[in-house]
């Protein structure tokens, strides 16, 4: 049964879950070096401070943010063995009354990047066929939007065929980096010097340009914040391990596009040309495009899998509109959502057509993910205060260093803003509009959402069920219930089993699904509020889980008739010698907006948008996982704050109503 806790990656390091790491892990920040440097230079003259500053940046860079931020701290958070912005916010947020809005913000960003990641990873990719003599003028959007379309289309399918691939593929893509590094570096050995962090802060003081670089810099450590959302896939030593061979394989290539751009002369201009692609010899070119295309393919198969899961999470922790999961395979953990797919795919194309070659996608490139960063620095203090106990200075220090270090990309960042980072910056407020609205509209229903004592009606519910008079509807009724509190249920509920055809059964059910902080939590307990009549289920679901509703119920009557608890082994069950189920019916209460209400102006637009979301959004007994031959269907007006304030006159010359 689904649900079970799985540190074995963790526990368990091989080759075979190293290689699995590789493949999953590092698709986006191992492709980063196909664009990096290239936006670094741009158009302008090569020289030492240009050259040997921007690769001493990117080499501090992915020293402080990735290794000691996410490598070392960040993969501390494990929740359970999973990882990402809401697994962290889940470890953390009994601690502070304001955290859903970072982590909303923060997770409204890392969807943006999924959208802009895909383009610019195949893009730069095949832009690389433009090397091949011949091949300079290619239109490459075409065949980018073609691969692209591809990856979103093979996704209903599962990953777990090709994903068998993904792990020797990229320790091919990381074992190439590092040839072609070291063949440069054998040419140009000084370009060692740049490690020293003195040619980094010449750059950022000396050189004209040196602070707005940053944003292009940055770009060498965007798919941090993925690996620490791939967590559950691999586990922290795999990941740990991994990393130091593919960060000496990503320096070794940096340094080595950096020694060809030093061999080039002080003065020389790129002219168009990607020094990645540079440093191939030209009859390796063809087959190092085809690797990099692969690459990059495994790159944008590792966020769109990010984004499902990202969408599922938020889902469940209602944060989002409820939306078709499926499993396309057999793998814990590997879903497919269909609108998300086609969303993602819609984007990438529209900012493939938009920008229309991977030098402009740069400007939109990096801006969104800063905060996403930021969000998780401020998420993580609360973590190492509060979950470890770290030293409170030690904590804030840390605090300090890594903002820093982000507000400085951040606002190195702002000025591609004019130049399509308003792109990103847009999707996240698309995607952070809809979470707070789903969120607050479910939060502002739930206030005034009324509870009653059940105890107030069992006598009432008591003697509908043993009144003869009355058609019995089920054997079994079962009603999904947000009340926390064992005695409790929504007024409405009660108004669904008395008020105009009152529903008869045998035992009354009330169901309440509780979500927790942990990813795979699936228990329950059963409250027997009178004796085989109201029975109150809490069961405990993880976030990370989609509900199957019926199926838990099923197995919980199992384990009750198999202990022999509650007299359901001696009692009836509705089964007969030609169906052995039980005869049970679920009751789903279709909420909608009552026009008979008055709110405030953020109330008021905060509820239309989440009953209009929701109405767009997945049905309730789908999302809950219930069989639609078992369920019934009633609409339920909510009327929350009724208009108490009008006037209504009569007609000063009425219509006779005598009648003759």
């Amino acid at each position: 049964m689904e649900g079970q806790k799985n540190h074995g990656l963790d526990k368990k390091i091989t080759a075979a879950t190293l290689l699995i790491a590789l493949g999953i892990i590092y698709g986006d920040i191992g492709t980063s070096p196909l664009y990096v440097l290239k936006a670094v230079i741009g158009d302008r003259p090569i020289d030492d401070v240009l050259v040997y500053g921007g690769l001493s940046c990117v080499f501090w860079t992915i020293t402080f943010q990735t290794t000691l931020k996410y490598v070392y701290l960040t993969l501390k958070a494990d929740n359970n063995g999973e990882g990402g912005i809401f697994s962290l916010y889940a470890l953390v947020r009994r601690y502070g009354k304001y955290l859903i809005i970072p982590t909303m913000l923060g997770a409204s960003t890392l969807l943006a990047d999924g959208i802009i990641t895909p383009p610019i990873s195949v893009s730069s990719a095949v832009e690389g066929l433009k090397n091949i003599e011949g091949f300079e003028n290619l239109h490459t959007v075409p065949i980018v939007i073609v691969i692209l379309s591809g990856i979103f289309f093979f996704q209903r399918f599962g990953t777990n065929k090709v994903g068998a691939i993904f792990g020797p593929i990229m320790l091919i893509w990381f074992l190439m980096l590092a040839v072609l590094g070291i063949s440069q570096i054998y040419l140009h050995p000084s370009i060692f010097k740049a490690l020293n962090p003195y040619y980094a802060f010449h750059f950022l003081t000396a050189y004209p340009e040196g602070f707005i670089l940053l944003g292009a810099v940055f770009l060498c450590v965007t798919g941090a914040e993925a690996m620490y959302s791939d967590l559950g896939h691999c586990g922290k030593e795999n990941i740990r391990i991994t990393w130091v061979g593919v960060k000496v394989c990503l320096l070794l290539n940096y340094m080595g596009q950096s020694a060809w751009l030093m061999s080039l002369g002080d003065g020389a201009l790129l002219m168009d040309r990607n020094p990645f692609f540079g440093i191939m010899p030209p009859w390796f070119l063809l087959v190092g495009i085809g690797i990099s295309t692969a690459a990059a393919i495994i790159a944008s198969q590792a966020l769109i899998s990010g984004s499902y899961t990202l969408i599922n999470e938020a889902n469940n922790l209602n944060f989002w509109p409820r939306v078709a999961v499926r499993q396309p395979s057999e793998i814990k953990g590997q879903i497919y959502i269909p609108s998300v797919n086609i969303m993602l795919w819609i984007g990438c194309v529209l900012v493939v057509l938009y920008f229309g070659n991977s030098a402009n996608m740069e400007a939109a490139y990096g801006l969104a993910i800063t905060i996403t960063m930021m969000v998780t620095t401020y998420l993580l203090s609360f973590f190492l205060l509060y979950r470890l106990k770290w030293n409170k200075i030690l904590v804030f220090a840390l605090l300090m260093l890594f903002m820093s270090i982000e507000i400085t990309f951040f606002v190195a960042n702002l000025h591609k803003f004019p130049e399509g980072g308003y792109i990103t910056l847009l999707i996240s407020s698309i995607f952070m509009f809809i979470m707070y609205s789903v969120y607050n509209g479910r939060k502002i229903s739930n206030r005034f959402t009324k509870f009653v004592d059940l105890g107030r009606y069992a006598e009432t519910i008591t003697e509908l069920s043993n009144d003869d008079e009355i058609p019995k509807l089920s054997t079994h009724l079962i009603y999904l219930t947000k009340a926390n509190h064992r005695h409790e249920v929504e007024e409405k509920i009660i108004k669904s089993i008395l008020a105009k055809k009152p529903k008869r059964a045998d035992v009354y059910w009330f169901l309440h699904l509780n979500r927790t902080a942990e990813p795979y939590t699936l228990s329950y307990d059963v409250s027997e509020l009178v004796d085989d009549k109201i029975i109150k289920v809490n069961i405990n679901v993880g976030f990370r889980i989609q509900p199957r509703t019926e199926l838990y119920f099923k197995k919980i009557m199992n384990e009750l008739v198999k202990n022999q608890e509650l007299n359901f082994h001696i009692r009836p069950d509705g089964s007969t010698k030609y169906n052995d189920e039980p005869d049970f019916k679920f009751v789903v209460i279709e909420k909608f907006l009552s026009v008979e209400n008055e709110f405030s102006l953020r109330e008021d637009i905060l509820l239309k948008v989440h009953f209009l979301l929701k109405e767009w959004g997945l049905k309730d007994e789908k999302a809950f996982g219930l069989d639609k031959s078992d369920v019934i269907i009633e609409e339920y007006p909510l009327i929350y704050q009724p208009i108490t304030k009008f006037e209504i006159k009569r007609s000063s010359n009425p219509t006779s109503m005598k009648v003759s």
